[in-house]
């Protein structure tokens, strides 16, 4: 593959979290190429993650907004203008849909790398000059299912594990969110993630009361809930679960500034979801509480990052939900005495809190 590429062009079309863990495969093309102008294109709602990506040059966001057929389209014409000025040498999707491989191809990239889609025969993959097809990826942790489509490039890669820098911006946001909510300085403070995009990975509310209650009852610790704004009415019903009275963030902050509150903080306890690979990425131990989905493809990776599941012999059933159900009864089932050891043994271990 041509070593002299100038212009890159990487597209990652996935949720949040699909977006942190394609930082690895934006620092070793930063790295590989160090001269080259390299564009990501993200949902609009990743967008802050790759705007304080310190490796890319240019970040191009997929709206959401919906607008009439004629506004639409004459949006959608500026923009894949806009992308075709660019000029680029080399289109990388990272995903199997269609909306990626038509970016790609229409991006003018005479060499345009992709994955290569079983449901794709007709036309999708023929999109693309290269294709990749990994195998084995199952056990693999999904920051690698992105390096692998680079594979062709040949690259050295140093670092595997997503690593997030959070500007000086962020991080006085975020201490002045510490501020106006009175947030002690003088405790530890651990970050509970809840809530994910897919209920099916939630755990029981009242469950999460009693974590939230044990930390800071037992282990002398401030809890902060954090969560979207469309979140904020559950998390409100959390708190007035919980004996004690834990600090509601959500929806107080964009992604961004997400990432910069999770950095202040001494642990981060979540279920599978975007905060806990963005605290993880940002140096922060993480207690993740998971059930169906894979713990081998989805927990962060390192001796600080530890998960809690089911014993369950049918997990993680990789479904969404019970025979795709909606419903896990693997977290149903979960209870608070099940995860209380694990949680003392983080507290103790990783935050360096005891009883």
């Amino acid at each position: 593959m041509n070593r002299s590429l100038n212009r890159i062009l990487l597209i990652q079309l996935g949720d949040i979290g699909d977006v942190v863990l394609t930082l690895p495969a934006v620092k070793a093309l930063r790295e590989n190429y160090p001269q080259a102008r390299i564009v990501v294109c993200v949902r609009d709602k990743a967008r802050e993650i790759m705007e304080d990506c310190p490796w890319v040059s240019c970040v191009m966001a997929v709206e959401s907004a919906c607008r009439r057929p004629m506004e639409s389209a004459a949006h959608q014409l500026r923009w894949f203008m806009a992308l075709r000025r660019n000029c680029f040498d080399l289109a990388i999707d990272l995903r199997t849909g269609t909306r990626g491989a038509i970016m790609a191809r229409l991006s003018g990239a005479p060499i345009r790398i992709g994955r290569f889609a079983e449901d794709g025969r007709l036309w999708r993959n023929r999109m693309f000059t290269t294709l990749v097809q990994p195998e084995n990826e199952l056990m693999q942790y999904a920051a690698e299912h992105n390096l692998n489509i680079l594979s062709p490039l040949h690259l050295n890669i140093a670092d595997r594990c997503p690593q997030v820098v959070i500007p000086a911006h962020r991080r006085a946001v975020a201490l002045a969110l510490w501020s106006r909510e009175h947030i002690p300085s003088d405790k530890p403070t651990i970050a509970f993630h809840p809530f994910s995009l897919w209920k099916y990975k939630e755990w029981r509310m009242d469950a999460c009361a009693r974590v939230v209650d044990a930390i800071q009852l037992h282990y002398g610790a401030v809890v902060v809930i954090t969560g979207a704004p469309d979140e904020r009415g559950r998390a409100e019903q959390l708190v007035a679960l919980c004996q004690t009275r834990p600090v509601n963030l959500a929806g107080k902050t964009s992604i961004g500034e997400l990432a910069a509150v999770l950095s202040l903080c001494r642990g981060v306890i979540g279920v599978d979801t975007a905060a806990l690979h963005l605290a993880a990425a940002a140096g922060i131990p993480t207690l993740g509480i998971f059930g169906p989905s894979s713990q081998a493809c989805w927990a962060p990776r390192g001796d600080r990052h530890k998960v809690i599941s089911s014993a369950m012999s049918c997990v993680p059933c990789r479904q969404k939900g019970c025979q795709n159900s909606e419903i896990s009864r693997c977290l149903d089932t979960l209870t608070f005495d099940d995860i209380q050891e694990k949680l003392r043994q983080f507290m103790i271990d990783q935050v360096h809190i005891s009883m």
